[in-house]
């Protein structure tokens, strides 16, 4: 799936991702300011999440309740030096959840990924707009 939107439509994107019927385990890559952050918001909220949502740069990992008590793990792993300092806040546990996880920058925990993932690949284009590619 490929779209391109204005960051006015990122809900209606965000409704397009679910209905793909993605695996929980999304991996998100892109270039600082392509608009990771901001599409994983949408999707949380398309998600059912009410409460507000932020980069979880400084925390590593940021965790939301839909309104049915569903939970969803948002991850920014760019400041990590080596997967042991994922494994040491233990994300195997949460990567092995069963629950959503939104991973930005997941090349630096590489060998630490389940076997089954999606990868969505956002971009900015010309105008103003981004590219986002769901596989």
């Amino acid at each position: 799936m490929e779209i391109i939107f204005s960051i006015e439509e990122i809900g209606e994107v965000a409704k397009k991702i679910i209905a793909e019927n993605p695996k929980k385990v999304i991996l998100f890559h892109g270039n600082m300011g392509a608009g990771k952050t901001t599409l994983i918001k949408a999707l949380a909220k398309e998600l059912g999440v009410k409460d507000a949502t932020s980069s979880p740069t400084f925390s590593l990992v940021n965790e939301y309740k839909t309104f049915d008590n569903q939970l969803i793990y948002h991850f920014d792993v760019y400041r990590l030096k080596s997967e042991s300092e994922a494994l040491d806040f233990g994300i195997d546990d949460y990567l092995y959840s069963g629950n959503w996880c939104f991973i930005e920058w997941p090349e630096k925990i590489q060998n630490l990924l389940p076997d089954t993932f999606s990868e969505l690949f956002i971009s900015q284009t010309i105008e103003n707009k981004r590219k986002v590619t769901l596989v």
